[in-house]
């Protein structure tokens, strides 16, 4: 299935360029040709959140924080086993997928730290990284309660992950 969906996807967007009398290829060299300067412009940002991320990691605050953190989780009853995956999936994606790989190697994919490791990582995005792109993009400037919700959001997922992967 997975194999034509991407091609089909092709066909019914050319099919429909054709359709509407669009040049398929004009368009899309277009869009890519004004995609250039918008990555330029969104570069500093996400070489900073890369370089603020392995800083948090690599100073230490991230185990401080699970450590101070993993009490209330329990008590929402997220184990304490993904507390650190948890707190890295709203910085890095990249990071929480080596700790969704070491809670498999540990617990299994099939336990119910692995399930509930693997439905948070699906239910969750890497919001500081979404947030910076797109406020850079769009110019807003009025972010104030955005990350807290978001952050707010994510924990609320966690909690109902775990909850739902009990009755799996």
């Amino acid at each position: 299935m997975a194999d034509i969906l991407l091609p089909t996807l092709i066909a019914c967007v050319l099919m429909y360029s054709l359709f509407k009398k669009v040049d398929a290829y004009a368009s899309f060299v277009k869009g890519a040709k004004e995609s250039i300067p918008l990555i330029v412009s969104l570069l500093p940002y996400i070489v900073a959140m890369f370089i603020a991320i392995e800083l948090f990691r690599s100073s230490g605050l991230s185990a401080v924080l699970c450590k101070v953190i993993s009490p209330l989780f329990n008590l929402l009853g997220i184990p304490a086993e993904v507390t650190e995956l948890t707190i890295i999936r709203p910085f890095s994606s990249n990071a929480a997928y080596v700790l969704l790989k070491d809670i498999f190697t540990l617990y299994g994919p099939d336990s119910y730290i692995g399930k509930c490791a693997s439905v948070i990582m699906g239910s969750s995005d890497t919001l500081f990284y979404v947030s910076s792109i797109y406020f850079a993009s769009t110019k807003v400037k009025k972010t104030l309660l955005t990350v807290p919700i978001a952050l707010l959001c994510n924990i609320i997922g966690a909690f109902l992950a775990c909850f739902l992967c009990r009755f799996i």
